[in-house]
């Protein structure tokens, strides 16, 4: 996910991040100048659903706004082995095969 808040606040004319974190106080919501700096340029580490609430009302705007998604960045998952294919391909499950007891003792009665 591409975290997209300066642009969001851009469009509707908020321009500073002292800008935003003043109007976010004003509804309740107090965030220091340290968790502003990694809400305002970028990625940031965290963010609480109850503030994303508040920032999306004080924007106006909705989460898929503030929230974009980038689908070409999850790895494609990996090819399955050729005894797995024809497993699946014929509808049969994989053969299991037991393992071999190591000396384990068994669990008290």
């Amino acid at each position: 996910m591409k975290w997209n808040l300066r642009l969001a606040a851009a469009n509707r004319g908020i321009w500073k991040a002292g800008e935003l974190q003043r109007m976010l106080a004003e509804r309740g919501v107090v965030i220091s100048a340290g968790k502003m700096s990694g809400l305002w340029p970028g990625q940031p580490n965290t963010v609480k659903l109850d503030e994303l609430d508040v920032i999306c009302a004080v924007l106006g705007c909705g989460v898929e706004e503030l929230l974009l998604p980038e689908p070409e960045r999850v790895p494609a998952p990996a090819p399955a082995s050729a005894a797995d294919s024809q497993a699946t391909a014929v509808g049969q499950p994989r053969a299991v095969a037991p393992r071999p007891r190591t000396g384990r003792s068994l669990p008290p009665r």
